[in-house]
């Protein structure tokens, strides 16, 4: 299989990295704090920003700036359980700079550090939960990781392992690809296992290598 495209844009939790542990150590922790069942939160998180899960769970408007600053200190002091999925250092080192970007609902302080932690280059482009009014599944982010590349939406592949993720690129008219078991509950028409075998050579995304879990 292979994708004309001019842009890879990668979400970050669940494709790039494995922050699945310090994401349930904070939110486990942030919820019992406040009376919340730890599971249920844990499960409500993946593809949102921070502030918008703080947004739906705590009711008090007041109270969610400290609630927020305190969600954002804990999964930052468990940044350093990230490691980095399968593939993603072998794709991302063979991308040339003005290429990719990466898309995340972490805030920025928060994606650094797991990428840090992972072992991974910081991407070229980064837009983050401070850099947009809405995030997924809003196509915000992605509209502007491609627009900061100079590219068109429409000539980008969007990887992503999240339902609201993976709707914010369609939305914004990219071709998304579902990553890892998560990715098979979103609309992707392809979902690779990870991104080994996942190659990108004059304007082409080669997927004939990758393990390829629907097509």
């Amino acid at each position: 299989m292979r994708i004309p495209c001019d842009g890879l844009l990668f979400d970050n939790d669940g494709v790039l990295v494995d922050s699945d542990v310090g994401v349930d150590q904070a939110w486990s922790r942030w919820a019992r704090a406040r009376g919340l069942s730890a599971e249920q939160v844990t499960a409500m998180v993946h593809g949102r920003r921070s502030a918008d899960t703080v947004a739906l769970l705590v009711t008090d408007p007041g109270e969610r700036p400290a609630a927020l600053a305190e969600i954002d200190r804990l999964e930052i002091e468990a940044a350093a359980t990230t490691t980095a999925l399968p593939g993603a250092l072998d794709l991302l080192t063979s991308l040339p700079d003005g290429s990719w970007a990466v898309v995340t609902s972490g805030v920025t302080g928060l994606a650094r550090a797991r990428l840090a932690a992972a072992g991974l280059p910081l991407p070229p482009v980064l837009v983050t939960a401070d850099d947009v009014t809405n995030g997924k599944p809003a196509p915000d982010g992605y509209l502007a990781a491609a627009a900061r590349l100079g590219v068109d939406p429409a000539r980008t592949v969007v990887l992503e392992d999240a339902v609201a993720g993976a709707r914010a690129g369609e939305t914004a008219g990219a071709y998304v690809i579902g990553v890892g078991p998560r990715g098979l509950d979103t609309g992707a028409q392809v979902v690779v296992r990870d991104l080994r075998g996942l190659t990108w050579h004059d304007g082409v995304l080669d997927l004939s290598a990758a393990d390829l879990l629907r097509s």
